[in-house]
């Protein structure tokens, strides 16, 4: 943990709900993808908002977060998914994309996730 790093009783439970509401938003999209549904309905919703509810606990837990790789690569995602809601004809494979290289973010070690620029 990086010096000044923040935390409060609950805070762990939190990121489990956001966590776990965020992966029903990623199947939820994706079955949308899958199945040629124009729309995910209320499951994008669950995404973006369990997203940013996540980016922005994580930014005042570490104020350094953004400096790092983790944090960084949440800019390249964003990036990503303001591509995935422009470009309808792209979003099959953005989704795809995404979802690696958030799995390789997310599960990447954290010598390498913490490392800042």
């Amino acid at each position: 943990m990086t010096c000044g790093y923040r935390d409060f009783p609950g805070r762990r439970w939190l990121v489990v709900f956001l966590r776990a509401a965020h992966l029903a938003g990623v199947v939820g999209v994706g079955a949308g993808l899958l199945s040629g549904a124009a729309a995910a309905g209320p499951f994008t919703g669950m995404l973006v908002i369990s997203g940013l509810l996540m980016a922005a606990l994580d930014a005042w837990s570490n104020p350094v977060w953004l400096r790092e790789f983790a944090g960084l690569s949440l800019l390249v995602k964003l990036a990503l998914l303001l591509w995935f809601a422009a470009d309808e004809a792209a979003r099959p494979a953005l989704f795809w994309t995404i979802l690696v290289f958030s799995t390789l973010f997310s599960h990447a070690p954290a010598s390498f996730r913490h490392r800042q620029l």
